[in-house]
């Protein structure tokens, strides 16, 4: 054999253990974010309208929260979403809706917060220990030069995504 041919081999042998190596490591080294935990007798599921008990009330939050929890209980758990009696009933209300103001910058207001609290009431009809009631907050910041509706208009996904994925890994995950 030439040298040519040899450094050829050695690099296909190089090239062949790099992947091998990043197989062996994808195999070893899993993880999940996901950590749902159910056990198997629960099998359903009601989520109650999130009623919107603040004083200043965003019209749009309630619906599009309770929606957007619907959602993705059924999309990443087992449990079927029923309106009767079910295994894991929850329901809540937003208890906070607000501004305050974050930051100040030469005597002025640079930034606000909107700051939303959601109160959820998680029962479980097969094991009444594992009923709570909690606080669920949240803290958007925004631009002082932006008026609420503007801030709204622009945070709104951002908040039902986040207060949706936050009430959910309580209810769910483990940590």
């Amino acid at each position: 054999m030439t040298l040519k041919t040899d450094r050829s081999l050695l690099s296909l042998k190089h090239f062949v253990l790099l992947i091998l190596s990043g197989i062996f490591m994808q195999g070893t080294c899993r993880y999940s974010l996901k950590d749902v935990s159910i056990p198997p007798e629960i099998k359903t599921v009601r989520v109650f309208f999130i009623e919107n008990k603040a004083r200043y009330i965003n019209p749009q939050l309630s619906p599009k929260l309770t929606d957007k929890l619907r959602q993705k209980i059924v999309n990443q758990t087992r449990l079927s979403q029923t309106n009767n009696d079910a295994d894991y009933e929850i329901s809540g209300y937003i208890s906070d809706y607000s501004v305050n103001t974050s930051g100040i910058s030469q005597q002025q207001v640079a930034s606000n917060n909107l700051n939303v609290t959601v109160h959820i009431i998680f029962r479980n009809r097969q094991d009444e220990k594992k009923n709570f009631e909690a606080d669920i907050t949240r803290n958007f910041p925004f631009s002082a030069s932006k008026s609420l509706s503007q801030a709204e208009a622009e945070l709104n996904d951002q908040m039902i995504t986040n207060l949706t994925d936050e009430i959910f890994n309580r209810i769910f995950s483990n940590w």
